[in-house]
């Protein structure tokens, strides 16, 4: 032949047919018309698409390589054409520019659903111990009418007389590369191959309809604001009573009245007089795990703070607990009558602090302030 087809496609003669598709591609991302305008490359691109509709048909290969004319048998077109074999080409050439070949055949009217989420609010009791609750959920469910099929009962879908049930119509176009073939979904049937001539009453051909339902959810202890619980397959059910996405269930927790959540800790503050302050006291504080008698040692002062560990909240991943801080606040009496007055200037002189002098300390720094001596390397 006059041709040298593996010439043309740069591969040995011995080239598998994977070793033929890629050096065909690569030629093809790079000669394309509309990649290279040149009108040069037209040629050479007709070239390529010859060598590749021969090498890359069995039969025409074999009767090539044995001294035959390839583009001869079987009927095939002339250089270049894009007839029966020819239309795989095209596809080769779709899939060298976008990596995947046009997929055929019609489309699963079955998807899966989308995912749901919820918002659940629970306090801080059922946080630090976890919790079972029942919501009550609005998604789509498989329509009980047609069973998920979309058509009315005793009826069901049809094959689509204007695809014959391929979900595809195709047209032929010719161009200067021959005769090119192109697909697009069936208006009819929408792709699916199918059509339901007496859709379901109660779903309208959906296959799928809103319902409100209970579900029981069980909260892990430790879960804090935005934590997710995932219940699979209980979102929304999809078309044609495809399976249900996931549920997802968002976490809020509710502000308590005594206690501040910091992570897995607790914080809270207990207001002394400065008298129990001085002498020491206990202070009932109401826990998560009841009533305990917090320790306030002679002396205290205001801003200490007394830890109770293991009184916090339960670690959501490992075992143990978080802890319980208790910030002291001390009061200072803003009014004496004349007898407190009195035993108070006694206890001042006993103590000789009629005069205090008092101790000063720098000053905490405001942001600029710390900003400027960070730039100037303090």
């Amino acid at each position: 032949m006059a041709t040298d087809y593996y010439a043309v496609l740069g591969v040995r003669r011995d080239a598998s047919q994977d070793e033929i598709k890629k050096a065909f591609r690569r030629l093809a991302r790079e000669l394309h018309p509309d990649v290279n305008p040149d009108p040069k490359t037209q040629e050479r691109f007709k070239e390529i698409n010859a060598a590749y509709e021969v090498l890359s048909d069995p039969q025409k290969k074999q009767v090539y390589d044995l001294g035959g004319d390839p583009l001869s048998a079987n009927g095939g077109g002339g250089p270049g054409g894009f007839g029966a074999g020819g239309f795989g080409n095209f596809s080769d050439i779709m899939d060298a520019f976008f990596g995947t070949a046009s997929q055929r055949g019609p489309r699963s009217r079955t998807r899966r659903g989308q995912d749901a989420m919820i918002r659940l609010e629970i306090d801080l009791n059922e946080a630090a111990f976890g919790t079972t609750k029942d919501i009550q959920v609005d998604t789509a469910v498989v329509c009980t009418t047609c069973s998920g099929e979309g058509a009315a009962p005793g009826t069901s879908a049809q094959t689509c007389d204007m695809c014959r049930g391929r979900g595809e119509v195709s047209q032929v176009t010719r161009s200067f590369l021959g005769q090119v073939m192109t697909s697009r979904p069936c208006p009819q049937c929408q792709g699916f191959g199918t059509v339901v001539p007496t859709p379901c009453p109660e779903c309208a051909g959906d296959g799928r309809i809103r319902s409100r339902r209970t579900l029981t959810v069980k909260i892990p202890a430790g879960v804090d604001n935005g934590t997710r619980i995932q219940l699979a397959g209980e979102g929304e059910v999809g078309p044609g009573g495809g399976p249900a996405g996931d549920l997802y269930v968002e976490i809020h927790e509710l502000a308590h009245a005594v206690f501040q959540r910091r992570g897995d800790d607790l914080h809270c503050t207990v207001t002394i007089p400065m008298t129990a302050a001085a002498l020491g006291t206990k202070c009932p504080l109401e826990t998560l795990d009841g009533l305990e008698e917090i320790d306030v040692r002679p002396g205290t002062q205001s801003g200490q703070s007394i830890p109770l560990h293991g009184r916090g909240i339960t670690h959501l991943r490992g075992g143990g607990r978080g802890d319980l801080i208790v910030h002291v606040e001390v009061m200072t009496p803003s009014k004496l009558d004349p007898e407190q007055e009195r035993l108070l200037r006694e206890l001042a002189q006993l103590r000789g602090e009629e005069r205090p002098t008092g101790q000063f300390q720098p000053g905490q720094q405001g942001l600029f302030s710390r900003l400027k001596d960070a730039f100037n390397g303090r």
